[in-house]
């Protein structure tokens, strides 16, 4: 099947900013990982950088440190580098036409954040008709409270991965998904 592999905001604002993921224990090897198997592949691979629209954003500025990509993600090989400023990657981009050009049926979600981006972007995928691979081990997220409660990282992670397996995404790990290529 014609797989691509989708890696999604793994910019210094998760590292050095405001937005420190923290789980799973491990996500940015993960993720290195699977950028060298693709490419090991031949797979393609797409990059996703997120900008805030608003130039005094206090997080994703454009142009800011926080905006940069991770440097260890920035130096491996891409394909495509699709800049976006909502948290789906097929909104107000060219993804959808990208990966039908080049016969892509099967996308493969990492990056940042489980809850949101990775979330939203596997959503999308599936609703355009793409077979979901989301790699329980090379996405993460953070522990969240606003007016609506709070949620450990942990919690909030394992529960977006159980509805995306419910009907939306295959969950697997990494190890088992470089298994396939």
């Amino acid at each position: 099947m014609p797989r691509a592999v989708i890696v999604i905001d793994v910019q210094n604002e998760y590292f050095t900013g405001a937005l420190p993921i923290t789980h799973p224990v491990g996500h940015l090897d993960a993720i290195l990982n699977v950028m060298d198997c693709a490419d090991r592949a031949k797979l393609p691979t797409i990059l996703v950088r997120h900008a805030q629209p608003d130039p005094k954003s206090p997080v994703f500025c454009k142009g800011s440190p926080g905006w940069e990509l991770h440097a260890s993600v920035a130096d491996r090989p891409r394909d495509l580098l699709l800049d976006k400023q909502l948290p789906g990657c097929f909104t107000n981009t060219n993804l959808d036409e990208w990966l039908k050009a080049a016969g892509i049926n099967t996308l493969t979600i990492a990056g940042y954040m489980t809850h949101v981006c990775c979330d939203t972007t596997a959503r999308q995928a599936m609703h355009l008709g793409y077979k979901v691979e989301f790699l329980n081990d090379a996405t993460g997220t953070l522990p969240v409270t606003n007016s609506a409660g709070s949620v450990t990282a942990e919690e909030l992670h394992r529960s977006i991965l159980v509805a995306q397996q419910m009907f939306i995404s295959e969950v697997l790990d990494s190890a088992t998904w470089a298994t396939r290529l």
